[in-house]
Protein backbone atom coordinates (compact mmCIF):
# COMPACT_ATOMS: atom_id res chain seq x y z
CA UNK A 1 0.00 0.00 0.00
CA UNK A 2 1.40 3.36 -0.94
CA UNK A 3 0.65 6.79 0.45
CA UNK A 4 1.57 9.39 -2.18
CA UNK A 5 1.65 13.14 -1.60
CA UNK A 6 -1.85 14.07 -0.49
CA UNK A 7 -3.95 16.95 -1.79
CA UNK A 8 -4.06 20.12 0.24
CA UNK A 9 -7.26 21.09 2.08
CA UNK A 10 -7.70 24.33 3.99
CA UNK A 11 -10.07 24.94 6.89
CA UNK A 12 -12.55 26.52 4.49
CA UNK A 13 -13.69 25.80 0.96
CA UNK A 14 -14.79 28.01 -1.88
CA UNK A 15 -18.38 29.13 -1.19
CA UNK A 16 -20.96 27.46 -3.41
CA UNK A 17 -24.51 28.28 -2.34
CA UNK A 18 -24.51 26.48 1.00
CA UNK A 19 -25.80 29.47 2.93
CA UNK A 20 -29.46 29.04 1.99
CA UNK A 21 -29.31 25.29 2.51
CA UNK A 22 -27.76 25.67 5.96
CA UNK A 23 -30.51 28.08 6.94
CA UNK A 24 -33.07 25.46 5.85
CA UNK A 25 -31.32 22.87 8.06
CA UNK A 26 -31.39 25.18 11.08
CA UNK A 27 -35.03 26.11 10.58
CA UNK A 28 -35.90 22.42 10.44
CA UNK A 29 -34.06 21.78 13.71
CA UNK A 30 -35.73 24.78 15.31
CA UNK A 31 -39.14 23.37 14.42
CA UNK A 32 -38.07 19.98 15.78
CA UNK A 33 -36.87 21.62 19.00
CA UNK A 34 -40.16 23.46 19.48
CA UNK A 35 -42.09 20.23 18.84
CA UNK A 36 -39.97 18.36 21.38
CA UNK A 37 -40.52 21.12 23.94
CA UNK A 38 -44.27 20.84 23.52
CA UNK A 39 -44.24 17.06 23.92
CA UNK A 40 -41.81 16.69 26.82
CA UNK A 41 -41.00 18.72 29.90
CA UNK A 42 -37.30 17.75 29.93
CA UNK A 43 -34.62 16.62 27.49
CA UNK A 44 -32.97 13.20 27.42
CA UNK A 45 -30.13 12.76 29.94
CA UNK A 46 -26.64 13.56 28.73
CA UNK A 47 -23.45 12.34 30.35
CA UNK A 48 -21.53 15.24 31.92
CA UNK A 49 -18.01 14.50 33.11
CA UNK A 50 -15.18 16.90 33.93
CA UNK A 51 -12.41 17.51 31.42
CA UNK A 52 -9.49 19.84 32.08
CA UNK A 53 -10.05 22.84 29.85
CA UNK A 54 -7.12 23.81 27.65
CA UNK A 55 -8.79 27.00 26.47
CA UNK A 56 -10.94 28.84 29.00
CA UNK A 57 -14.37 29.90 27.80
CA UNK A 58 -17.96 29.95 28.83
CA UNK A 59 -19.53 26.75 30.02
CA UNK A 60 -21.26 24.68 27.35
CA UNK A 61 -24.87 25.67 27.21
CA UNK A 62 -27.24 22.83 28.06
CA UNK A 63 -30.99 22.99 27.53
CA UNK A 64 -32.97 23.36 30.72
CA UNK A 65 -36.38 21.85 31.33
CA UNK A 66 -39.44 23.94 30.59
CA UNK A 67 -41.57 25.02 33.57
CA UNK A 68 -44.57 23.79 31.62
CA UNK A 69 -45.32 22.92 27.98
CA UNK A 70 -47.21 26.20 27.64
CA UNK A 71 -44.45 28.33 29.17
CA UNK A 72 -43.48 31.36 27.08
CA UNK A 73 -39.80 30.47 27.45
CA UNK A 74 -40.43 27.17 25.68
CA UNK A 75 -41.73 28.93 22.60
CA UNK A 76 -38.71 31.17 22.09
CA UNK A 77 -35.75 30.28 19.90
CA UNK A 78 -32.90 29.28 22.25
CA UNK A 79 -30.10 31.86 22.23
CA UNK A 80 -27.39 29.45 20.91
CA UNK A 81 -29.60 28.46 17.97
CA UNK A 82 -30.48 32.07 17.23
CA UNK A 83 -26.78 32.94 17.24
CA UNK A 84 -25.99 30.11 14.82
CA UNK A 85 -28.85 31.05 12.52
CA UNK A 86 -27.70 34.68 12.35
CA UNK A 87 -24.06 33.69 11.92
CA UNK A 88 -24.58 31.32 9.01
CA UNK A 89 -27.09 33.62 7.34
CA UNK A 90 -24.62 36.51 7.30
CA UNK A 91 -21.30 34.67 6.97
CA UNK A 92 -19.45 34.75 3.66
CA UNK A 93 -17.50 31.61 4.58
CA UNK A 94 -19.07 28.18 4.07
CA UNK A 95 -18.33 25.06 6.17
CA UNK A 96 -15.85 22.41 5.06
CA UNK A 97 -18.51 19.90 4.12
CA UNK A 98 -21.14 20.05 1.39
CA UNK A 99 -24.86 20.15 2.16
CA UNK A 100 -25.29 16.48 1.21
CA UNK A 101 -22.41 15.48 3.50
CA UNK A 102 -23.72 17.59 6.39
CA UNK A 103 -27.16 16.04 5.91
CA UNK A 104 -25.82 12.54 6.67
CA UNK A 105 -24.69 13.54 10.16
CA UNK A 106 -27.59 15.92 10.81
CA UNK A 107 -30.11 13.14 10.21
CA UNK A 108 -28.40 11.01 12.86
CA UNK A 109 -28.33 13.97 15.24
CA UNK A 110 -32.01 14.51 14.58
CA UNK A 111 -32.64 11.04 16.01
CA UNK A 112 -30.09 11.03 18.85
CA UNK A 113 -29.76 14.60 20.11
CA UNK A 114 -29.37 15.74 22.79
CA UNK A 115 -26.40 13.43 23.08
CA UNK A 116 -22.62 13.23 23.53
CA UNK A 117 -20.88 14.29 20.31
CA UNK A 118 -17.08 14.22 19.94
CA UNK A 119 -15.51 16.08 17.01
CA UNK A 120 -11.87 15.83 15.95
CA UNK A 121 -11.30 19.29 14.53
CA UNK A 122 -12.44 22.85 15.17
CA UNK A 123 -13.66 24.78 12.15
CA UNK A 124 -16.14 27.14 10.58
CA UNK A 125 -18.79 24.44 11.01
CA UNK A 126 -18.26 23.91 14.76
CA UNK A 127 -21.01 26.30 15.84
CA UNK A 128 -23.34 24.41 13.51
CA UNK A 129 -22.56 21.01 15.06
CA UNK A 130 -22.89 22.36 18.58
CA UNK A 131 -26.23 23.97 17.72
CA UNK A 132 -27.62 20.87 16.00
CA UNK A 133 -26.84 19.00 19.23
CA UNK A 134 -28.53 21.66 21.36
CA UNK A 135 -29.05 20.43 24.91
CA UNK A 136 -26.32 17.82 24.51
CA UNK A 137 -22.56 17.95 24.93
CA UNK A 138 -20.38 18.64 21.90
CA UNK A 139 -16.61 18.54 22.41
CA UNK A 140 -14.01 19.63 19.87
CA UNK A 141 -10.38 18.41 19.80
CA UNK A 142 -8.01 20.70 17.88
CA UNK A 143 -4.28 20.61 17.14
CA UNK A 144 -3.74 24.34 16.44
CA UNK A 145 -3.69 26.58 19.54
CA UNK A 146 -3.84 29.79 17.51
CA UNK A 147 -6.87 28.51 15.62
CA UNK A 148 -8.58 27.60 18.91
CA UNK A 149 -8.06 31.13 20.19
CA UNK A 150 -9.40 32.61 16.96
CA UNK A 151 -12.59 30.53 16.92
CA UNK A 152 -13.33 30.52 20.66
CA UNK A 153 -12.83 34.29 20.90
CA UNK A 154 -15.86 34.57 18.62
CA UNK A 155 -17.79 31.58 20.00
CA UNK A 156 -16.64 31.13 23.63
CA UNK A 157 -19.41 28.62 24.40
CA UNK A 158 -17.73 25.93 22.25
CA UNK A 159 -16.13 23.27 24.46
CA UNK A 160 -12.67 22.87 22.95
CA UNK A 161 -9.42 21.16 23.97
CA UNK A 162 -5.96 21.31 22.51
CA UNK A 163 -4.41 17.96 21.56
CA UNK A 164 -1.03 16.97 20.16
CA UNK A 165 -0.37 14.17 17.69
CA UNK A 166 2.86 12.17 17.45
CA UNK A 167 2.16 10.44 14.13
CA UNK A 168 3.16 11.51 10.61
CA UNK A 169 1.43 10.82 7.30
CA UNK A 170 4.73 9.52 5.90
CA UNK A 171 4.53 6.63 8.43
CA UNK A 172 0.96 5.65 7.52
CA UNK A 173 1.89 2.40 5.78
CA UNK A 174 3.86 1.14 8.79
CA UNK A 175 1.11 2.27 11.17
CA UNK A 176 -1.44 0.33 9.15
CA UNK A 177 0.56 -2.84 9.71
CA UNK A 178 0.97 -2.10 13.42
CA UNK A 179 -2.75 -1.45 13.67
CA UNK A 180 -3.41 -5.10 12.83
CA UNK A 181 -1.47 -6.31 15.89
CA UNK A 182 -3.26 -7.58 19.00
CA UNK A 183 -2.18 -4.58 21.11
CA UNK A 184 -4.05 -2.26 18.75
CA UNK A 185 -7.24 -4.34 18.74
CA UNK A 186 -7.65 -5.16 22.42
CA UNK A 187 -10.94 -3.90 23.84
CA UNK A 188 -10.80 -2.32 27.29
CA UNK A 189 -7.18 -1.15 27.23
CA UNK A 190 -7.23 1.99 25.12
CA UNK A 191 -6.56 4.48 27.94
CA UNK A 192 -3.19 2.84 28.62
CA UNK A 193 -2.66 1.21 25.23
CA UNK A 194 0.87 0.89 23.89
CA UNK A 195 -0.44 0.82 20.33
CA UNK A 196 1.47 3.45 18.27
CA UNK A 197 -1.88 4.73 17.02
CA UNK A 198 -3.08 5.58 20.54
CA UNK A 199 -3.36 9.29 21.25
CA UNK A 200 -1.20 10.47 24.14
CA UNK A 201 -2.13 14.15 24.13
CA UNK A 202 -5.83 14.02 25.09
CA UNK A 203 -7.45 14.35 28.52
CA UNK A 204 -7.74 10.91 30.11
CA UNK A 205 -11.36 11.58 31.01
CA UNK A 206 -12.13 11.46 27.29
CA UNK A 207 -12.38 7.69 27.62
CA UNK A 208 -14.95 7.87 30.44
CA UNK A 209 -17.65 9.50 28.31
CA UNK A 210 -20.13 7.38 26.39
CA UNK A 211 -19.91 9.14 23.02
CA UNK A 212 -22.97 8.69 20.82
CA UNK A 213 -21.47 10.31 17.72
CA UNK A 214 -17.83 10.86 16.74
CA UNK A 215 -16.74 12.95 13.77
CA UNK A 216 -13.15 12.74 12.45
CA UNK A 217 -12.39 15.83 10.39
CA UNK A 218 -8.90 16.53 11.77
CA UNK A 219 -5.97 16.73 12.30
CA UNK A 220 -4.13 18.03 9.25
CA UNK A 221 -3.40 15.30 6.73
CA UNK A 222 -2.63 16.76 3.31
CA UNK A 223 1.19 16.51 3.32
CA UNK A 224 3.68 13.85 4.39
CA UNK A 225 4.93 15.62 7.54
CA UNK A 226 1.39 16.36 8.78
CA UNK A 227 0.13 14.27 11.73
CA UNK A 228 -2.62 12.65 9.67
CA UNK A 229 -5.84 11.12 10.96
CA UNK A 230 -4.57 7.60 11.60
CA UNK A 231 -4.63 8.02 15.40
CA UNK A 232 -7.96 9.87 15.42
CA UNK A 233 -9.59 7.11 13.35
CA UNK A 234 -8.15 4.39 15.59
CA UNK A 235 -9.27 6.21 18.74
CA UNK A 236 -12.79 6.77 17.45
CA UNK A 237 -13.16 3.10 16.54
CA UNK A 238 -11.84 1.83 19.85
CA UNK A 239 -13.89 4.28 21.92
CA UNK A 240 -16.97 3.00 20.07
CA UNK A 241 -16.08 -0.63 20.76
CA UNK A 242 -15.40 0.14 24.43
CA UNK A 243 -18.76 1.72 25.27
CA UNK A 244 -20.80 -0.24 27.81
CA UNK A 245 -23.53 -1.21 25.36
CA UNK A 246 -25.36 0.02 22.30
CA UNK A 247 -23.61 1.50 19.30
CA UNK A 248 -21.76 4.64 18.20
CA UNK A 249 -22.18 6.47 14.92
CA UNK A 250 -18.77 7.47 13.56
CA UNK A 251 -18.06 9.72 10.59
CA UNK A 252 -14.88 10.51 8.69
CA UNK A 253 -14.44 13.30 6.17
CA UNK A 254 -12.00 13.57 3.23
CA UNK A 255 -12.13 9.90 2.24
CA UNK A 256 -10.90 10.96 -1.19
CA UNK A 257 -7.47 10.91 0.48
CA UNK A 258 -5.71 7.61 0.93
CA UNK A 259 -5.20 7.72 4.69
CA UNK A 260 -8.85 8.50 5.46
CA UNK A 261 -10.00 5.97 2.89
CA UNK A 262 -7.89 2.99 3.92
CA UNK A 263 -7.73 3.54 7.67
CA UNK A 264 -11.51 3.97 8.02
CA UNK A 265 -12.19 0.77 6.06
CA UNK A 266 -9.51 -1.13 7.99
CA UNK A 267 -10.23 0.09 11.52
CA UNK A 268 -13.98 0.80 11.32
CA UNK A 269 -14.69 -2.14 9.02
CA UNK A 270 -16.59 -2.33 5.76
CA UNK A 271 -19.25 -4.44 7.50
CA UNK A 272 -20.11 -1.48 9.74
CA UNK A 273 -20.33 1.00 6.84
CA UNK A 274 -23.76 2.57 6.59
CA UNK A 275 -23.40 5.30 3.98
CA UNK A 276 -20.87 6.97 1.70
CA UNK A 277 -21.80 10.47 0.56
CA UNK A 278 -19.29 12.57 -1.36
CA UNK A 279 -16.14 12.68 0.77
CA UNK A 280 -17.93 11.51 3.93
CA UNK A 281 -18.41 8.00 5.31
CA UNK A 282 -20.77 6.96 8.08
CA UNK A 283 -20.21 3.78 10.09
CA UNK A 284 -22.16 2.34 13.03
CA UNK A 285 -19.89 0.45 15.43
CA UNK A 286 -21.49 -1.66 18.20
CA UNK A 287 -20.10 -2.18 21.68
CA UNK A 288 -17.65 -5.08 21.97
CA UNK A 289 -17.31 -5.01 25.76
CA UNK A 290 -20.22 -7.33 26.37
CA UNK A 291 -18.79 -9.94 24.03
CA UNK A 292 -14.99 -9.95 24.01
CA UNK A 293 -15.06 -12.89 21.61
CA UNK A 294 -16.73 -10.73 18.97
CA UNK A 295 -14.40 -10.35 15.97
CA UNK A 296 -12.82 -6.93 15.36
CA UNK A 297 -14.72 -6.72 12.06
CA UNK A 298 -17.99 -8.53 11.28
Amino acid sequence: MGFPHLHMRSKTQHPFNLKFLLVVVFVGFLLLFILRSSLSSSPSPVTKRPLTKAIEGEEAQVGSSCPSPSSATCNKIPAPLAQALIHYTTSKVTPQQTFDEISVTSKVLEQKSPCNFLVFGLGRDSLMWSSLNYGGRTVFLEEDKAWIEQITSKFPSLETYHVEYSTKVRDAEELMLRGREEECRAVGKIRYSKCPLALKGVPGELYDVEWDLIMVDAPTGYFKDAPGRMGAIWTAGMVARNRKDGETDVFVHDVDREVEDKFSMELWCEGYLRRHEGRLRHFTIPSHRGSLSKPFCP
